[in-house]
């Protein structure tokens, strides 16, 4: 924004007003995440000193503004702390993008509303003509026809190829859902595909896994608030039932994770280090005869990511709710035939109305709900769980006993001490502890719900029907007819 400004002033001569009326028709901002740290600000002695002309470009586009606000909101300092582009020390850069851009969109239903009514409330205020929702899509040529070729061929065989660039179509593959031939095809083709996942996780994990097994896959950048750490915590609970009760009857699972973690955050590289400590605790445990195997695929990217989600019978979209703006994995997970295990949370929620309440596994607290605990910081609800809780007392404090990593007791302190004492004094801060027995419960029903296999490949097979709606060819169609407003080429 403000470098297009100068070169429209410095380099072509205009006025400021010409020059403001060329970028605010020109520049629109698409908002995909809430979290703070992913929200640049800059500290002013840094840009300025770096970026001299374009800092004194954003001082100007920012006095501007700040008058504007006055005469809006007289007498209110409140809203100028708010919604200043630079304030306190700091450049922000997405007040910038809001206050030049022509339009401010979310990428799911639930995060636009999050962002009007909490994160960018102000602005939305202010400016409500600008605000506007575009749900998140996926290629199906990239994640079906190229990545799971045995189901694109089968998808064809009974609808025709019309999917390929048009993909509600596909939801004419719903009359087979309870087609017993078609369920036996679908199932053989996931079986395929779950062979073929385990010829890979051999070769480069040497880990042999059982195709037979239940595949649950959590694939996606490791970050508290995606709650991979809820995730191994069940499993360690998994693991800890069955060397209480070594008869126990539980269907094999395969539980799988790939992440990448920012260069700093300390935090998320700890999960993965106790995701792999599990899993070679797990692994070489021959006295629960194979009943669990854990695998951490590494160098997460698109080319095995394919191998993935055709494999996958569980997608993991368990994300504290209000914090995934949409994610794109849930919905390639579903396009390929797996059930999802999610919170009502960023296209989850818009999954759950394509696909039918019977057909994904919905847990966990809601998006308000979330917000209330938040505002109560003091709350003695984590210490009541933790106290009554006697299975997930054991999974936390084996955290720190030293039976996970002998000899290394302290490794993992950090994330026992951030789910029961929390940073800044507010314990369980992504609700790690609050959802962990609802999730041990839907965990248990989806199990059980396996095991009738006909039934489960009749919500799989609705799940693929389902998807049509989240194809990035309508995400981009809407992003045409309501923001860019291009001639599309045939």
């Amino acid at each position: 924004i403000a470098e297009l400004m100068r070169i429209l002033m410095d380099e072509y001569y205009l006025t400021w007003d010409e020059a403001w009326a060329v970028t605010t028709k020109t520049c629109a901002y698409t908002n995909h995440t809430i979290m703070a740290e992913a929200l640049e600000k800059w500290p002013i002695e840094l840009f300025s000193r770096l970026l001299p002309r374009i800092y004194q470009i954003i001082e100007e586009i920012n006095r501007r503004f700040v008058e504007q606000i006055q005469q809006k909101y007289p007498n209110n300092p409140e809203k100028i702390r708010k919604m200043a582009i630079i304030y306190d020390g700091q450049v922000k850069m997405a007040h910038l993008a809001i206050v030049a851009g022509y339009s401010v969109n979310g990428v799911a239903k639930l995060h636009t509303e999050i962002l009007k009514k909490q994160e960018l409330k102000d602005f939305y205020e202010m400016m409500p003509q600008k605000f506007n929702n575009k749900t998140n899509g996926i290629t199906q040529r990239r994640f079906l026809l190229h990545g799971n070729p045995l189901l694109a061929d089968w998808v064809t065989a009974h609808v025709g190829s019309d999917w390929i660039t048009d993909l509600p179509k596909i939801n004419k593959l719903k009359v087979y859902a309870d087609d017993e031939k078609a369920q036996q095809e679908f199932m053989n083709i996931k079986y395929q595909n779950k062979v073929r996942l385990a010829k890979y996780i051999k070769e480069h994990n040497g880990i042999d896994v059982d195709p037979r097994s239940i595949f649950d896959v959590q694939v996606k950048r490791l970050h508290e608030y995606k709650r991979q750490l809820l995730n191994i915590l069940h499993v360690m609970y998994i693991y800890n039932e069955l060397k209480s009760h070594p008869d126990m009857e539980y269907y094999p699972h395969t539980f799988i994770f790939g992440a990448k973690a920012a260069a700093g955050y300390r935090r998320a590289k700890l999960t993965i280090k106790l995701i792999n400590s599990v899993a070679d605790v797990i692994n070489n445990d021959k006295s629960i005869n194979g009943k669990i195997k854990v695998v951490f695929i590494e160098n997460y990217r698109v080319s095995n990511a394919e191998i993935i989600f055709a494999a996958a019978d569980v997608s993991e979209q368990i994300s504290t709710a209000s914090k995934e703006a949409s994610g794109t994995g849930n919905m390639k997970f579903m396009l390929n035939g797996a059930i999802t295990c999610g919170t009502l949370d960023g296209a989850n929620v818009e999954m759950l109305e394509q696909v039918g309440e019977d057909n994904i596994y919905i847990f966990g607290l809601k998006a308000d709900e979330v917000a209330a605990r938040v505002k109560y910081a003091g709350t003695d609800e984590v210490k009541n769980i933790y106290s009554s809780n006697a299975s997930l007392r054991h999974a936390l404090e084996q955290l720190v006993d030293g039976s996970i990593v002998p000899g290394s007791n302290q490794m993992f302190r950090d994330l026992y001490q951030t789910l029961l004492f929390g940073d800044y004094g507010f314990p369980d801060t992504y609700m790690v502890i609050r959802d962990f027995e609802e999730y041990m419960k839907t965990q248990e029903k989806m199990s059980a719900d396996y095991q009738d296999r006909d039934k489960w490949i009749e919500k799989a097979i609705l799940n693929t029907a389902s998807a049509g709606f989240f194809s990035s060819d309508r995400t981009i169609e809407d992003y045409n007819k309501n923001i860019w407003h291009l001639t599309p080429i045939k």
